[in-house]
C-alpha cells in the first residue's frame, strides 16, 4: 500500500509542525542513540521495567512515526530488522545522520502510519514511542499496523495517560487536578498554541478498536513518574504523576 496522494488534515497540520520542530528534538535524539539500553517517555523508565523491546531478535520490525529513529536502533542493536517511518522529513534527516555516525543501517521511509508502503503480513513487530500513537488517527493507523503484521506479530506503543489528557488544559500550563476535557464524543486534541493535532482514546474504545482489529491485548501498563523525577516537558509535573498516570504502555498481539 502507497500513502495516499493527499494526506488527510491533520497529517499535513503535523508534517508542517514536526518540520519546524524538529530542532528541538535533536539532542535527544542524539542521547538516546548514544545509549546501549533503552528507557522510555519523559520519565526515562528502563526498559527493565516496561520490557517494551522483549524476545524482538531475528524479527522484522516497523516503528510507527519513528522521528529520529532512536527505538529503531535499539532494536537494530536487538538483533531485529527494523524500518522506520515517520511523517517529518526534517525527523528523519537528523535520523539519518545518526545512522552514518553510528554505522547502523535500516530503512527510513518518508510517510505517513495510516498507509505504509510494505505488504500485508510483512512484520513481526511493531512499535510506536508516542510517534504515531498519538499524531495519528488510531481508527487509521492501528489497522493498518493490524495489515503490516504476521499472525501472532505484536503491537506496542506508549502514549499520554488518558487521566492526563483529560485534565489538560488547552495552554502551555501542566495538568491540573481536575477534569477540564470531556470523555465522551472527544478523541481529536488540538491546541491553540499550535498547529499541531493530536488523538487520544479512552480505555473502553481502546480495547474494543483493538480487539476489532483483530488483536488481543495482553497488558496494559500505567506509569507512576519514579519518586524525584524531573519530567522532560512541561505539560506535567512529577508530583502529578506521583498520583496519577501521565503515561501508560499498551501491548497486543495479532490473534492467529
Amino acid at each position: 500500500m502507497s500513502e495516499p496522494p493527499e494526506l488527510p488534515d491533520y497529517a499535513a497540520r503535523n508534517r508542517s509542525y514536526w518540520d519546524a520542530y524538529a530542532p528541538e528534538w535533536v539532542s535527544a535524539g542524539e542521547r538516546n542513540w548514544a545509549s546501549e539500553t533503552a528507557d522510555w517517555g519523559i520519565w526515562g523508565i528502563p526498559e527493565s521495567e516496561l520490557r517494551m523491546l522483549d524476545d524482538v531478535a531475528g524479527l522484522d520490525a516497523i516503528e510507527l512515526g519513528c522521528g529520529t529513529g532512536y527505538v529503531s536502533a535499539w532494536l537494530a542493536r536487538l538483533g531485529a530488522r527494523p524500518v522506520g517511518i515517520d511523517n517529518s522529513a526534517e525527523q528523519l534527516a537528523t535520523a539519518r545522520r545518526l545512522q552514518a555516525l553510528h554505522r547502523l543501517e535500516f530503512p527510513l521511509i518518508h510517510g505517513i502510519a495510516e498507509a505504509v508502503p510494505y505488504p500485508d503480513a510483512s512484520f513481526d513487530f511493531a512499535i510506536s514511542e508516542y510517534g504515531a500513537a498519538i499524531w495519528s488517527d488510531p481508527y487509521r493507523w492501528i489497522p493498518e499496523a493490524s495489515r503490516l503484521l504476521r499472525p501472532g506479530g505484536r503491537l506496542v506503543f506508549l502514549v499520554n495517560g488518558y487521566l492526563q489528557m483529560l485534565c489538560s488544559p488547552d495552554s502551555e500550563e501542566p495538568a491540573t487536578e481536575g477534569l477540564v476535557n470531556p470523555q465522551f464524543g472527544k478523541y481529536r486534541y488540538e491546541w491553540s498554541s499550535d498547529e499541531s493535532v493530536e488523538f487520544h482514546l479512552p480505555h473502553g474504545e481502546m480495547i474494543r478498536l483493538l480487539r476489532s482489529c483483530g488483536f488481543e491485548i495482553e497488558g496494559l501498563t500505567e506509569i507512576q513518574a519514579p519518586e524525584g523525577a524531573t519530567a522532560r516537558h512541561v505539560y506535567v509535573t512529577s508530583e502529578w504523576a506521583r498520583k496519577w498516570p501521565s503515561e501508560e504502555v499498551w501491548k497486543a498481539r495479532k490473534r492467529a
